[in-house]
């Protein structure tokens, strides 16, 4: 199997002299391809593509991918941060997920886990790959949570509690509304539209 190093001078993003730095000195592959990256020689995505061919599996772009919204919530997002992995789209039984570690083998056995489904991966750039995430793993996870928290303090109750009105900054209203407007702020919202109906609540971001 070819190095990474060996990949990029085949494409012709290297010199061939650059094998012979490689081998004849004392850093291994990883770290002489990183040393590359820091002096500008190649970008992280010449790189990322180039580990996607060591590993056999495709190499996408996220930026410009369609991810697929029902594949990102078939793994908990807490899932997904730990492990750095983006589920991307879903057929049938297999779901593809996007690393920038293809050798991450213990990831994909935990989503098989957690989703009980065929797992393939396909490579992509780190930043792309947290750039992504920050889009895609929203905060509903947590909203519905509260939700359910704030459903049952709402609920009629015989005790009586005397004292001030004011509402405890740990409160789970005061935590919605915060998580509201700390998404808003993630997804760059110019406006959050709150839209309340008889027996739910909506809410809008606009994003230009």
């Amino acid at each position: 199997m070819a190095s990474l190093t060996e990949i990029l001078i085949i494409r012709g993003l290297m010199p061939i002299e650059s094998l012979d730095a490689a081998m004849g000195g004392t850093i291994d592959d990883d770290a002489f391809v990183a040393e590359l990256l820091e002096q500008g020689k190649v970008t992280a995505a010449q790189i990322a593509s180039a580990r996607a061919a060591n590993a056999g599996l495709p190499f996408i772009e996220l930026a410009d991918y369609p991810v697929d919204r029902t594949a990102v919530v078939l793994v908990p997002a807490a899932l997904c941060r730990r492990h750095e992995v983006l589920p991307i789209s879903v057929a049938g039984d297999t779901l593809v997920v996007a690393m920038a570690d293809p050798g991450d083998v213990f990831a994909l056995d935990d989503i098989r886990a957690a989703t009980r489904m065929r797992v393939n991966a396909v490579v992509v750039e780190h930043q792309d790959l947290v750039n992504a995430m920050d889009r895609f793993l929203r905060a509903d996870g947590e909203l519905s949570d509260l939700t359910s928290m704030i459903e049952e303090e709402a609920k009629p109750s015989t005790d009586v509690v005397l004292g001030s009105d004011a509402i405890e900054d740990d409160a789970p209203i005061v935590r919605f509304v915060n998580l509201l407007i700390s998404q808003a702020i993630q997804d760059r919202a110019s406006d959050i539209h709150i839209e309340p109906a008889e027996f739910d609540l909506g809410v809008r971001y606009r994003i230009d």
